[in-house]
């Protein structure tokens, strides 16, 4: 089961930089973005609902009504930060504090698997190789022996720790529903609630670039789907280890598509981090 997550990790690299690709462009505002991009997912997945819709009662139980609501909560600050940091910096730039997500997602998951029984692994042998990369993730800032981090690179770094919280929340409650479901659920909840805080106004989007909205919406339910997926039938930290080569893919995506340069820093930080996901994987 392991191509699955790989699939998602390409989907993850793939989503980056078409997501790039349009808010780079002036009239694109990231409170527009963020409620075209969740209708165009919601829009994406309602032809999969008839095949793979479950929902069991569970999930309307007061405790688990209330992880939900933290999951929607963490993940509209979480898309806030990175499509701002996205909107104004280069993607090459941004990916090693992007990447901190897998590593904020272990380390949360080691610190909820001392109250939870059975949802996270508790593996100490993957925290060496998460340390590891870790390292790797910052090196592509160091110069001169200080880190080069701008307002942009915090905002990427605040949108990861509050992907990773909501991913580590929607373990707690992906039982009830099958991942399509759930993305559903999650999805339009937060276009709903953008819609209604934003007003944003779709009538600046052309066909264009509303055709590449939906088509990033539809490669971030592949990411997603095959992220829920690797947690039910992996585990959490497995599935996070191989999500972990999405930035290598962004890497050359961007270099590919966008045409920005890499350096010899991203090349090695790509190559520390593949070295740490493969230890870790045939450990």
């Amino acid at each position: 089961m392991v191509y699955i997550p790989v699939l998602g990790a390409l989907a993850l690299g793939g989503g980056t930089v078409l997501e790039k690709s349009i808010l780079k462009k002036k009239k694109i505002g990231i409170k527009l973005y963020q409620t075209a991009s969740f209708l165009a997912i919601t829009l994406a997945t309602l032809p999969f609902l008839y095949f793979f819709w479950k929902l069991d009662a569970g999930a309307f139980e007061l405790k688990n009504i209330l992880i939900f609501l933290g999951v929607i909560a963490s993940s509209i600050t979480a898309n806030l930060f990175v499509f701002y940091s996205l909107k104004w910096e280069k993607v090459t730039n941004l990916e090693p504090a992007r990447i901190l997500e897998p590593l904020f997602t272990i380390l949360l998951a080691v610190v909820f698997s001392f109250f939870t029984q059975g949802l996270y692994e508790q593996n100490l042998e993957i925290i060496i190789p998460a340390i590891i990369a870790s390292v790797a993730l910052i090196f592509p800032h160091i110069k001169k022996h200080h880190l080069q981090i701008n307002k942009y690179i915090i905002a990427a770094i605040l949108g990861s720790f509050f992907f990773a919280l909501e991913l580590i929340l929607s373990r707690l409650i992906l039982d009830f529903y099958s991942p399509m479901t759930f993305y559903f659920f999650r999805c339009i909840s937060i276009f709903i609630i953008s819609l209604v805080v934003f007003r944003p106004n779709f009538k600046t989007l052309d066909k264009k670039i509303s055709l590449m909205i939906f088509i990033t919406g539809a490669v971030w339910v592949i990411y997603r789907v095959a992220l829920y997926f690797g947690y039910l039938s992996l585990g959490v930290v497995s599935t996070t280890l191989v999500i972990m080569l999405g930035p290598i893919f962004v890497y050359l995506l961007a270099w590919i598509f966008l045409k920005e340069k890499l350096n010899w820093k991203n090349v090695v930080s790509a190559v520390i981090i593949a070295g740490c996901v493969l230890y870790a994987i045939l450990e």
